[in-house]
């Protein structure tokens, strides 16, 4: 009896764990399901949308302005030079065009009230105008109020526009902000010390900024662009160690880009980008000695 008994108990425990094997194999097979079905349910939706990007007259912006006029968006467009407005008016007749500087913010408290007059139904905010140079610091011809320039344009430009924005995109049911940063927001480049450190930065405020708004209907991307055939290059190409075949074409990067919010990747790292970002934990000294070669050769 006491056999049988002992037995009973070994079958109700074998029992107890194969059931529990059971369910935890099926909860496995179902978190996949259940994560696929949240994404879907809540991924990002590029067609019918009012969405303003910066400096959209070139490169990035230029790209992001066609792919997602051809995605049957409402395109509206910011930059500086007028005359360049009107020429990608011309490419892209379906765009809206409004000159703005984003380094003033005069002039954005002016571009919101115009936007949001014409366009009420605004829903995403794409902060790419941006600005990148060579300084050497021993120069004593760059006064305090040049040195900051880049600061304005790529810092104090997204972080002014999504401070100004942000209350009328609160009241869409879906809205987004995405923010272009840099590989050079993940390892210091001296020959362009402001760039890095506004990128920099930038990486930081939008990692601060998607936690501030994670309970609101306000999605918060990051492009994380590695070096790419565009006007914003043209100046280091004389750098020794320069190599056009690593650019990137810009219309491959947007093509990545959109991929990447449509799959709500929060972080979106194109071509070299990935690599970089790895380098930069794993090898941080050494990446930063890589970069570091034109300027050393330059102050030998």
């Amino acid at each position: 009896m006491e056999d049988e008994r002992k037995e009973k108990e070994l079958q109700t425990v074998q029992f107890g764990f194969a059931y529990i094997g059971l369910m935890f194999a099926n909860r496995m097979l179902l978190f996949p399901l259940i994560f696929a079905l949240q994404i879907l349910k809540h991924k990002m939706e590029l067609r019918n949308n009012t969405i303003l990007i910066t400096g959209g007259t070139s490169g990035f912006g230029l790209e992001f302005a066609r792919r997602l006029t051809d995605l049957g968006n409402i395109v509206i467009i910011t930059g500086r030079n007028q005359s360049k407005l009107n020429e990608t008016k011309k490419q892209l007749p379906g765009v809206h065009i409004f000159q703005s500087d984003v380094s003033d913010p005069k002039a954005i408290a002016v571009l919101y009230k115009e936007v949001i007059l014409r366009f009420p139904e605004l829903n995403i905010l794409i902060n790419n105008a941006g600005e990148m140079r060579k300084i050497n610091l021993h120069d004593p011809s760059v006064d305090l109020q040049n040195i900051t320039r880049e600061i304005e344009i790529n810092l104090m430009g997204p972080i002014r526009m999504v401070q100004q924005f942000l209350p009328h995109l609160k009241t869409k049911k879906s809205a987004a902000i995405i923010n272009v940063t840099s590989g050079l927001a993940l390892v210091p480049f001296p020959s362009s010390p402001i760039y890095g450190a506004t990128k920099a930065g930038l990486r930081s405020y939008t990692q601060s900024l998607r936690v501030q708004l994670k309970r609101t209907n306000i999605k918060v991307f990051e492009l994380i662009a590695p070096a790419a055939n565009t006007s914003l290059i043209d100046k280091f190409k004389n750098e020794p160690g320069f190599n056009a075949k690593l650019l990137m074409e810009p219309a491959k990067l947007i093509d990545i880009t959109i991929k990447g919010l449509m799959k709500n990747q929060y972080e979106i790292y194109p071509g070299m980008a990935r690599a970089l970002l790895v380098m930069s934990r794993i090898a941080p000294k050494f990446l930063l000695k890589q970069t570091s070669k034109s300027v050393e050769n330059a102050i030998a």
